[in-house]
């Protein structure tokens, strides 16, 4: 078998087999298959699109040269959510904690993000004091006795998926479904998820741009998890406009704090109503979702949601005080300007890109691996889609450690809104559940 005969068949649009996606998996984690050939085939991927048997078999490679985590030492029933990635995703922050205060164990693997905002890592290492590093016994430890722990993966978890993103990030080959649902299964599938929700992002703030592709990405994850025995469910969701209000770490993490107590935005709380709902659902935590949304509400309700968070950042060495002095507590950037509007009219459109882009410019964000990110830096949107606003009135607030920045941005903030003269309704915020 050569490598450049099984490139020249996907470049014909071929399905190539299991030994061939294997053969071309195994050897570029061992150094036999160079950078360009791997990319030649992620190229032709792309172009030709992955069949649903070969993101199979292309997952399975992937998680053949991982480390596999063993996680049947946690007792109850194990729950693992994902994001395809937006802007002002903080769900994670409080979905975690929701999953956990209706019983179930929620045993997180998470990454830094390189990108326009912050990942989950990065969002809780914003609060004094918290880790994100352990070891398998005491992340096991802590969830028997908490039911949540939020950690880093290790490198040797899903080493091949670390490596081929590293080119697809530098090849014009993150955007493609098969390659995306390789990516994401292996790694929950390698991390010991049994039961697994995805929210697959759609829109200007997303990866994925269309509905249409946002759905063969959805029903491409699910069938993908149920080849592996594993219970998925897929909730496509909108992120045309920033979910919530903040976007920047330590921004976000308030406004997480506040949504564990119900006092969050709508939107936010809408999206973890619906993901949580239905992996409960799946799991065997709720007959339905009517259920299964009362016993959220009710944990939201009764403190026992916050009281959740506050022991995970307790047990990952965090500053408590963030859950009840989260202003005092959290870091913040010295300088603020908010950004108005010149006219009236009624908000129709935020460009969750733009914003995002303005966010990581700010300091939320990374532009290359290893940059250091501003946890205090971001923006607070004040006024949604759908609202009527006045010349004057101050849409968005940008933050930074770096006035010249703010500057900067400006254009870029004000860019991102659009107004017009007639009112405007608010989109969707869930499109589809596929299961």
């Amino acid at each position: 078998m050569r490598a450049v005969d099984i490139l020249a068949r996907k470049r014909d649009g071929l399905e190539l087999s299991p030994d061939e996606m294997k053969y071309l998996v195994d050897g570029f984690v061992s150094g036999q298959i160079p950078d360009y050939q791997m990319s030649a085939f992620l190229m032709a991927a792309c172009v030709r699109g992955l069949t649903t048997a070969e993101t199979f078999s292309l997952t399975q490679a992937m998680i053949e040269n991982s480390a596999v985590i063993d996680l049947s030492a946690i007792e109850g029933i194990k729950v693992d959510k994902h994001s395809t990635g937006g802007v002002g995703d903080k769900v994670t922050l409080v979905l975690g904690p929701m999953l956990a205060a209706v019983g179930a164990k929620v045993a997180k693997m998470s990454g830094h993000a390189l990108g326009n905002t912050g990942g989950t890592l990065d969002k809780l290492e914003s609060i004094p004091g918290f880790s994100v590093n352990m070891d398998k016994e005491k992340f096991i430890k802590q969830v028997n006795e908490i039911g949540i722990a939020i950690v880093g993966q290790t490198d040797e978890v899903c080493k091949a998926d670390k490596m081929i993103y590293a080119l697809r990030d530098v090849t014009a080959t993150v955007p493609c479904v098969g390659l995306i649902a390789s990516s994401i299964m292996s790694k929950k599938i390698a991390s010991g998820a049994d039961n697994i929700v995805i929210d697959v992002k759609v829109g200007s703030g997303a990866f994925i741009k269309t509905l249409d592709d946002a759905r063969k990405l959805a029903k491409e994850l699910v069938t993908i998890g149920q080849k592996f025995g594993r219970k998925v469910v897929a909730v496509i969701t909108n992120m045309d406009q920033p979910l919530g209000t903040t976007v920047g770490n330590t921004l976000e993490v308030e406004e997480a704090i506040d949504a564990m107590q119900g006092f969050g935005s709508a939107d936010l709380l809408e999206v973890c109503y619906t993901l949580g709902s239905n992996i409960m659902v799946k799991s065997g935590l709720a007959k339905n979702t009517e259920e299964a949304i009362k016993k959220l509400e009710d944990a939201v309700s009764s403190g026992k949601v916050i009281e959740k968070f506050r022991q995970l950042v307790e047990a990952q060495g965090g500053d408590v005080n963030v859950v009840e002095k989260p202003r005092e507590t959290l870091p913040h950037s010295r300088f603020i300007e908010d950004i108005e509007v010149m006219s009236d009219g009624f908000i129709s459109r935020i460009n969750a890109e733009e914003i995002g882009m303005a966010a990581r410019y700010l300091g939320a964000g990374r532009h290359k691996l290893g940059d250091k990110i501003d946890p205090g830096a971001g923006i607070i949107i004040t006024h949604k889609v759908g609202d009527y606003v006045r010349a004057g009135t101050a849409i968005a607030q940008t933050h930074s450690n770096d006035a010249h920045l703010l500057a900067v941005v400006r254009s870029l903030v004000e860019e991102a809104f659009q107004l017009t003269s007639v009112p405007h309704e608010s989109p969707p915020l869930v499109y589809d559940i596929i299961e």
